[in-house]
């Protein structure tokens, strides 16, 4: 079953003070670690590492016409800094793999499983 890794964390250097360059190398080489982790164990499908919540632009239709806006959706203390997908046999596998992830130690991962995937060019459910 497919689950999300959804990873919130502060922005780098908006509440306190900014991360070193060494602090910087440190979670990549963390991060790289773990993303071979996920894909030697055959659960990896995707990862995607997210720009500052500053540089978003939102889009909506809520009003009936389409309003784009600079700028994230609400002012958060965490905001989404990143998603990792992977197809792990239960909620508890998923778990273990979140409690694996290095950004943990600054940030939240929410564990969320898949409702629908969209796989090959079709929508497939768990």
């Amino acid at each position: 079953m497919r689950y999300s890794l959804i990873f919130h964390a502060p922005d780098p250097g908006a509440d306190g003070p900014a991360p070193t360059e060494e602090d910087i190398q440190e979670m990549m080489r963390l991060m790289d670690d773990f993303g071979q982790a996920l894909t030697s164990a055959g659960v990896f499908i995707a990862w995607e590492m997210l720009t500052p919540a500053q540089t978003a632009t939102t889009v909506t239709r809520k009003t009936g016409e389409v309003v784009i806006e600079d700028g994230p959706f609400a002012a958060a203390k965490e905001t989404l800094a990143g998603v990792v997908v992977i197809d792990v046999a239960d909620k508890e596998a998923a778990l273990a793999w979140a409690e694996k992830f290095p950004g943990t130690s600054y940030g939240t991962i929410e564990v969320r499983p898949a409702a629908t995937s969209f796989v090959d060019g079709q929508w497939t459910r768990p």
